[in-house]
């Protein structure tokens, strides 16, 4: 069928496109009308439609209810042949797409054929219904006129008989009248045509005999209520085996007609012939409801089928679901192009299609490289964990793809559990959470959904999304844990740590939300304001100590302003603006460098090149302190300390806890000692964390320790009570 879409102007022409459109339309219609309009006068009546049609595809949100009242329009413009409605169809489908890809509207290119094939199907639904309203009304004229030619009396029995055997004759609608026995007594033409037979050959026919396997129960049912007089008519969709093996479907109405005296007489039946519309609508439906690459059923479907097996409904008791994500397939479209990626993904369609053939399962396309397999009824967890290892092993071995051999790998969410107690939503987010654990302890496995894992995920979600505000909402705040001089026990500056005020889940430690920030990137924004707020801290107490220093002497504890350190991510690290940024904050607050330490891990700086080693350099050279923090917690090159631009060495409190016992443990005090002893010989000093007790403190003190920090001297507090700790000696 021909649709003149090479006539079409490109997307964007605007309403004048939409008049070709009308006039291409009108061509395609016509010779499959009813209509008594010219070809001119039919062109203008579709024009509104078509820009009915195309504002339909651009609306938000988008809804198909204006495709039903285009379908409408076109049976009351006597649009009726039973061809017509293909051709209709086809020009629809043709030129939509091409205006729902127009660049102007943004659509893309699924989504404008997603939401064409809706309209499609909301035309039909609505030309459907508005013939069938149409042949309702035939149909009621002509049960009138058959009551009105059995009831009649002698007098007009003969031209009312006329009338009716002419309506019967004519009509373009199947009728047959039956006696209650079902036995049939006359059919007209249009039925015989319908079931391939001769009108002779229906009226040896028994209507009782015409019994589908697709009957709806409900359908004898009511013809049963009929025959005994407790119904005068019922109207339901049947089929119908043909005798050459086809299957006829109408719109079925059956009425009872009585005698003078209300006693049923006969049963008249008519036939419309919906066999064309039921294809076009479960083609239609089955576009809408399968992935177009695999044939898979997609994830409508499938949110279909899953909505429905959660319900508790139909005698379901549990349910099992395999969510699997191919791991690196990305790496396959970059690197062999999407038409590979494409082949790759039939090819794992075809191997889950494989694990999947008992009638309780379904697999899906839920987009991408993303699949789901369903389990209805499963016995127990181990029926679900058990489809996850054939899938694997099906994905086993390598595929050949446009001459190449592709291993895949998959890593599969796997949950199972009771229906009627968790929404669709619930247990694909279950499912989408465990899947990426298996994705991050490696891929190539299954992982059975933990409901503990589950809230994990979700609160750090919940934490992740409510980041980028929490800055801006000031709900961070920072605490000083003080670093005391071994020497003589007097504080010699403080760590900054950061806080999170969280509205919901309250004070929250830097192990909650560090990571998160570190992975979105606002970790930048964030240090930066730490270092700004710590290095005005230090300011503070500058001012203090050049105070204190004016008042009568101290003795050892006015040396020095107290130095306040800071920890550096190592996004922060290689951020442009770290030297910049750094040393604004210290003009801007007039503090010496030498009062700010910057705390870099270990794990940032070893094996680190010259380029990425420039910014500590350059910052090293203004007189601003490095310390390496978690010392000895990383596969530590020694060899590369002499190159670093450290100033001190933090050693991590893993390696101090021996220190707690008694005797202590040798081994941890080999190791230190050893640091110690190293560092000096490289003119680093030493700092220890995690002191606790106070055999701990004089032990590290005897060792040539420099400085400490730890709940023996103080816990991080805020920086008001600092002035506490730096009165007297620890």
């Amino acid at each position: 069928m021909s649709t003149d879409t090479d006539e079409l102007e490109e997307p964007g022409a605007g309403r004048d496109g939409l008049r070709r459109f009308a006039t291409i339309w009108s061509r395609a219609v016509y010779p499959a009308t009813q209509t008594s309009m010219t070809r001119a006068e039919l062109a203008d009546y579709l024009y509104p439609l078509a820009v009915r049609l195309c504002d339909a595809l651009h609306e938000h949100p988008f809804s198909p209810a204006p495709g039903r009242e285009v379908g409408a329009a076109l049976v009351d413009a006597h649009c009726t042949s039973p061809d017509a409605l293909p051709h209709l169809l086809g020009v629809v489908d043709s030129y939509l797409v091409l205006y729902g890809l127009d660049p102007e509207y943004g659509l893309p290119a699924d989504e404008a054929r997603a939401r064409c094939a809706r309209l499609q199907h909301a035309i039909a639904s609505g030309f459907s219904r508005a013939l069938r309203d149409r042949t309702l009304a035939e149909q009621e004229s002509l049960s009138r006129a058959a009551l009105a030619a059995q009831t009649a009396v002698e007098e007009a029995l003969h031209a009312s008989e006329t009338r009716f055997r002419a309506v019967f004759t004519d009509a373009t609608i199947g009728i047959s009248i039956a006696d209650m026995n079902g036995r049939i007594k006359d059919a007209n033409p249009a039925l015989a045509r319908m079931f391939g037979r001769t009108e002779e050959e229906m009226r040896r026919r028994n209507v009782n005999e015409w019994v589908h396997p697709d009957d709806a129960p409900e359908v004898w049912r009511m013809h049963r209520e009929l025959v005994r007089g407790q119904r005068d008519h019922f109207r339901v969709e049947k089929p119908y085996q043909r005798q050459d093996g086809t299957v006829l479907w109408t719109n079925l109405t059956v009425s009872l007609l009585r005698d003078a005296e209300g006693e049923p007489r006969y049963q008249l039946s008519l036939h419309e012939d919906i066999t064309e519309r039921r294809l076009l609508h479960l083609r239609l439906r089955y576009e809408a409801t399968h992935d177009e690459l695999t044939g898979l059923p997609n994830r409508t479907l499938f949110a279909e089928r899953l909505e429905r097996l959660l319900s508790g409904n139909g005698g379901v008791q549990r349910f099992g679901l395999c969510y699997l994500d191919i791991d690196g397939f990305k790496a396959v479209n970059d690197s062999l192009g999407h038409a590979v990626g494409d082949q790759l993904l039939v090819s794992v369609a075809e191997r889950l299609q494989s694990c999947t053939t008992a009638p309780d399962q379904l697999v899906a396309r839920i987009g991408g490289d993303e699949f789901a397999a369903l389990v209805t009824d499963p016995a127990d967890a181990s029926e679900v964990t058990e489809l996850a290892r054939q899938v694997l092993a099906a994905l086993a071995t390598p595929i050949g793809v446009d001459g190449r051999e592709l291993t895949v790998r998959a890593s599969i969410g796997v949950v199972e559990g009771p229906s009627g107690t968790l929404r669709p939503e619930e247990v694909m987010r279950s499912a989408d959470i465990t899947m990426y654990r298996a994705k991050d302890a490696g891929g190539n496995r299954y992982v059975l959904a933990d409901p503990d894992s589950d809230a994990r995920a979700i609160d750090r979600h919940s934490l992740t999304t409510h980041l980028p505000g929490a800055l801006e909402r000031d709900e961070f705040f920072l605490e000083y844990q003080p670093l005391i001089r071994m020497s003589d026990g007097r504080v010699d500056g403080a760590e900054a740590l950061v806080r999170w005020k969280h509205p919901v889940h309250g004070r929250l430690g830097p192990d909650r939300f560090i990571p998160l920030a570190e992975h979105t990137g606002l970790i930048v924004p964030l240090g930066k304001w730490v270092l700004e707020q710590a290095v005005a801290q230090a300011c503070a107490w500058r001012e203090q100590h050049a105070a204190d220093a004016d008042g009568p002497e101290d003795g050892a504890g006015a040396d020095r302003p107290l130095r306040v350190n800071v920890n550096l991510s190592p996004r922060q690290l290689h951020h442009p603006d770290l030297v910049p940024d750094t040393v604004a904050v210290l003009e801007a607050a007039g503090v010496e460098p030498s009062s700010l330490c910057l705390e870099v891990t270990e794990s940032a700086l070893i094996g680190a090149d010259e380029d990425q080693l420039k910014p500590l350099r350059q910052l090293a050279e203004l007189g601003v302190d490095i310390a390496l923090d978690d010392f000895g917690t990383g596969y530590s090159n020694l060899a590369n300390l002499r190159r670093l631009p450290a100033t001190t060495l933090k050693l991590d409190r893993s390696f101090t806890q021996g220190l707690q016992q008694h005797p202590s443990d040798p081994v941890d005090v080999t190791f230190v000692e050893g640091i110690v002893s190293l560092a000096h010989a490289l003119g680093l000093e030493v700092t220890v964390e995690g002191v606790e007790t106070q055999h701990q403190a004089a032990q590290l003190r005897d060792m040539g320790c420099d400085t400490a920090q730890g709940w023996y001297y103080a816990r991080p507090a805020p920086a008001t009570e600092f002035t506490t700790w730096s009165t007297d000696p620890v």
